[in-house]
């Protein structure tokens, strides 16, 4: 296995337990209608980024177009997520912004 398939690996699993974790403290906020867009963004890019550990696991043709995809939502989820203070949303953010750079480098 090439390192960059580990590292994109590694990068999407790290990036989907981020979402979960911040979707899950999202909830438990006291303004959870602001938090909104960022909950929905995390639930998408958690399941984006185990599509692509799926695709990348077992050899799909679509592997490279999945990684693509992931990039762009994981990116667009760290950029929701920046904008909030809280401690989660800003490790979450760090996290999906790793994950989109692995993809692409996956990708490419």
């Amino acid at each position: 296995m090439n390192t960059q398939f580990e590292e994109c690996l590694k990068a999407c699993l790290e990036c989907m337990e981020s979402c979960n974790v911040c979707f899950d403290a999202c909830l438990k906020e006291d303004d959870v209608k602001m938090m909104a867009s960022c909950i929905r963004l995390d639930r998408e890019c958690a399941d984006i980024c185990a599509l692509a550990v799926k695709a990348m696991q077992t050899n799909s043709p679509f592997a490279t177009q999945i990684c693509n995809l992931c990039a762009e939502i994981c990116e667009a989820c760290g950029n929701e997520c920046k904008k909030h203070d809280h401690d989660h949303c800003q490790k979450c953010a760090e996290a999906c912004y790793r994950c989109a750079e692995a993809c692409r480098k996956m990708a490419s």
